[in-house]
């Protein structure tokens, strides 16, 4: 895998705004940006003649201006002649005026074009980019930082692209009228721009002072945002324990930091801009002083004057303007680095080169001496060897921190393992496509997911081929039809974000259903039944009768109900195989499976408030209740 700039596939933090937060430019970012830009070469082209024509016209208004100034307003001349002459002069400024708005406007509508294309595409790229990423980079980046990225970066970036573009051509401008100035007087042109120096050491010594402030004002909003996002998810908690008070005193204090923070900023580019305007009136002061002793000396006319004067403030544009979203270049420049840097993550496990496609799954699982780590050096799985036959039910069993989940993780391909091999049917799972693996096996989990779109469609899911007829079937088979037909739209009734309308146990009726309408031959039940109460738990339990049959399937077990009946159950301890049997052979071996039983029981006894005279063993009461009731980690 590529290492991030910052970490091993880890996104960097405040740390990275530190490094980058304070340029102007940064070279790397520019040029990963012009390669979106440049895909669109007509568009591209269309502002570049945009830009160039404004710029000439913009350029040649003084010109004109000081060609009717010398030429006709200042001649002793009969005023029918000057009249006659100023108002071709007027249609050649009308005319340069009208060009010049027909320019902007095709440097503008382009830009703007292929601005919104190129961050169409960004965010296009980056939602690849995620989609590919590997279930590692997820364990280690928390999705608020991502979607940062993804929204508030993009962002600023668009900002910048709307703005910044323009300010290139501007910058490009300020060339061609030093040009014009140079070429109508290079004494006067010198004068003009011996405040540049004075500018620019100024500008210099303020980022020097300025850096360290923005920097500041970044950091404090990040904790601004991390303390509201904190707080927003853990409302129900605060309000329980009466905390409201002292989390809004702490709230704040970030926020005074905050304001502290962007007062001083403010103050710092409130400073800058009135330092702009003065050396403009100076270099336009030296101007009309050196340019009028020129005029009167005969070495320069009153139009080229004139002319000098309006390429001083125009000339100085560029910089105000500059000035004025230095805060905003900044931003984007950081933004635009944390971007690439996301996009710059390669995901961690990737299909071979070229990879076979995995043909109809029989079922048949193997692991040989697997042994796993989600950090270096730390196994996780230590030497498993199983083997499932196809169409064989397995239970995994055992504490918390266990290895269960991790286990059927494997299998499913969320992560390559470093010693050892998996195969099905023979195949070792890394060679081939994880599309046509994932194709044919599908996985419930312990907290449905659930699209904001209608129970049709969260049923169908990715297998667009489905038809209605399946999509019902599938949901009469986990007994999910009855409910779905009782809310408003059945079928096409629309869910809120993650199916919030919905009780837990209806979510997972419904990614039940999913599971089965892909008809996998390979299903993985992660403690799917744990969040659910014990009705929906038996209706379910009856339909895994039926899912179950000719299919192989792992399944964690929480609740026993769901392990009882399995072909094996395997029992891990600290990422080991410690017993493996039937249930009745792992009750009789007297192991850590038993001590399970007991404990849960003995919970059951408390529960239910039994007599405390009635002590038997987890075997014992096993047949004499409803095992359903009770549990295992």
């Amino acid at each position: 895998m590529a290492v991030s700039p910052t970490g091993y596939g880890h996104l960097g933090g405040a740390g990275l705004d530190e490094q980058i937060l304070g340029k102007l430019y940064d070279h790397s970012v520019i040029v990963r940006l012009l390669g979106y830009v440049l895909k669109y070469k007509m568009r591209a082209g269309l502002a570049m003649v945009g830009m160039a024509g404004y710029i000439l016209t913009m350029v040649a208004q003084p010109l004109i201006i000081a060609w009717g100034i010398n030429g006709f307003i200042v001649p002793a001349e009969s005023e029918v002649s000057r009249w006659g002459s100023l108002q071709i002069v007027a249609l050649i400024f009308l005319a340069n005026a009208i060009g010049s708005m027909g320019f902007n406007f095709l440097q503008y509508s382009s830009l703007a074009r292929i601005s919104v294309n190129a961050l169409r595409d960004l965010r296009n790229d980056m939602f690849s980019h995620l989609q590919r990423q590997s279930t590692s980079f997820y364990d280690r980046n928390e999705v608020g930082r991502i979607m940062s990225r993804v929204q508030n970066d993009v962002l600023q970036l668009q900002d910048f692209l709307d703005f910044g573009l323009i300010t290139v051509g501007d910058t490009v401008m300020l060339f061609f009228i030093a040009g014009a100035m140079f070429w109508l007087n290079p004494q006067l042109a010198l004068v003009t721009l011996s405040v540049t120096p004075v500018l620019l050491a100024i500008m210099l010594t303020w980022q020097r002072y300025a850096k360290a402030t923005f920097i500041r004002v970044r950091t404090a909003l990040s904790a601004v945002n991390g303390s509201l996002q904190e707080n927003i998810s853990g409302v129900r908690v605060a309000q329980s324990m009466n905390r409201q008070p002292l989390n809004q005193h702490y709230f704040d204090r970030l926020n005074r930091d905050h304001l502290d923070a962007t007062v001083k900023a403010s103050k710092l580019s409130a400073m800058l801009m009135p330092v702009v305007e003065i050396l403009t009136v100076v270099s336009m002061g030296l101007v009309v002083v050196v340019g009028g002793i020129m005029v009167f000396d005969g070495k320069l006319e009153v139009g080229f004057l004139i002319a000098f004067l309006i390429y001083v403030q125009r000339f100085f544009e560029p910089i105000r303007q500059l000035t004025m979203e230095y805060t905003q270049f900044q931003r984007a420049m950081a933004s635009g680095a944390r971007i690439f840097e996301l996009l710059d993550v390669e995901p961690e496990m990737m299909d071979k080169p070229n990879p076979e496609e995995m043909p109809p799954i029989q079922g048949k699982i193997r692991f040989d001496k697997v042994s796993f780590s989600y950090k270096s050096g730390i196994e996780v799985l230590h030497d498993i060897n199983l083997q499932i036959a196809a169409g064989e039910s397995v239970a995994l069993v055992g504490l918390t921190g266990a290895g269960k989940s991790t286990l059927v993780s494997l299998v499913a391909r969320f992560y390559d393992i470093e010693n050892g091999r998996i195969s099905i049917d023979g195949r070792d799972i890394r060679d081939v496509t994880r599309e046509s693996l994932a194709r044919q096996m599908s996985m419930v989990l312990q907290e449905p997911f659930l699209y904001s779109t209608t129970v049709r469609e969260n049923i169908r899911y990715s297998h667009r081929d489905v038809t209605n007829e399946q999509i019902i079937t599938a949901a009469k088979a986990v007994g999910a039809h009855d409910f779905i037909m009782a809310l408003g739209n059945g079928y096409d009734t629309v869910l809120a974000q993650r199916g919030v309308n919905l009780s837990m146990g209806q979510r997972q009726l419904i990614s039940f259903a999913r599971a089965v309408v892909a008809n996998p031959r390979i299903l993985i039940l992660d403690e799917a039944t744990a969040n659910i109460d014990s009705h929906t738990e038996s209706v379910i339990q009856e339909a895994l009768i039926t899912i179950l049959r000719g299919r192989t399937s792992i399944v964690i077990a929480h609740r026993l109900s769901t392990i009882t009946s399995a072909d094996k159950i395997v029992v891990l301890e600290l990422g080991r195989i410690k017993e493996m049997g039937t249930h009745q052979e792992l009750l009789e071996l007297g192991g850590l499976y038993a001590e399970l039983y007991d404990m849960n029981f003995a919970q059951m006894i408390e529960e239910d408030q039994a007599d405390p005279s009635d002590v038997r063993t987890g075997a014992e009461l096993l047949d004499n209740t409803d095992s359903g009731r009770y549990y295992t980690e």
